[in-house]
């Protein structure tokens, strides 16, 4: 079978030997975030909808996972926002009942999950990994770009409220932009924003590869390691990714 919704398996930094699912392609997404990799957002929205067929994806897992792969996740992430498509939950619930030897990872920008309908259909998972760049709204815009109606306070209630619904693990990424949130000002509202929604682990991340703008560029090791040791004076799981 030629896979059209499934990549992979990859070799993950943070989720070992990966299945990836691609629920969102052409690159469709609510943020057109300057540091994305994957180039800048083609389609930003925050329209949910069926963006690929959900019997389609399901097919496709069942005949890959037919053979007994040996994967350390499954993960919903891909080329946008995968919370997107209305199927997420109905995929996951597939999984659960379907393959259960398998664990399931869900990657997300949390600009949806104030939705308490969102939490619920992802709240089977066993791993969410949500982003958090920025509290203050001017910085959110400069780093993220979303479309209209998005806020830095919504989705940091959505996270809090997403922390009280989960029983699985969370794992709060934060991407450093240099001299854009990285000043002392917003990495106290970042780790005090990061208290309220109490993840079990921070992750730290900056530029590996070229990002949407070429003006983005990678942290320097050392102030890397500065900011992880200010997240560490509150979270001792935090690690540079």
């Amino acid at each position: 079978m030629r896979y059209k919704h499934l990549f992979g398996p990859v070799q993950s930094r943070r989720l070992g030997r990966s299945l990836g699912i691609d629920l969102v392609p052409d690159n469709i997404c609510s943020l057109d975030c300057v540091y994305c990799e994957c180039g800048t957002t083609r389609h930003i929205i925050s329209t949910r909808g069926h963006y690929v067929p959900v019997s389609e994806v399901l097919l496709e897992l069942d005949h890959f996972l037919a053979g007994n792969p040996l994967l350390d996740y499954i993960t919903l992430g891909g080329t946008g926002e995968p919370t997107l498509h209305l199927g997420i939950g109905m995929i996951i619930t597939h999984l659960k009942e379907h393959h259960p030897e398998y664990k399931i990872a869900v990657l997300t920008n949390s600009t949806l999950l104030a939705d308490s309908e969102i939490r619920k259909e992802i709240i089977a998972a066993d791993l969410i990994l949500p982003s958090l760049d920025a509290v203050t709204t001017d910085i959110f815009e400069m780093i993220n770009r979303p479309a209209p109606g998005f806020t830095p306070e919504q989705m940091i209630d959505g996270l809090i409220q997403l922390r009280r619904e989960f029983r699985g693990i969370i794992w709060l990424e934060i991407f450093l932009v240099p001299e854009i949130n990285t000043g002392n000002d917003e990495l106290h509202l970042l780790r005090d924003a990061a208290l309220r929604i109490n993840p079990d682990r921070i992750h730290l991340n900056s530029l590996h590869r070229q990002g949407a703008e070429p003006w983005v560029r990678g942290m320097p090791k050392d102030d890397l390691h500065r900011i992880c040791r200010f997240f560490r004076e509150c979270f001792s799981e935090t690690y540079i990714i």
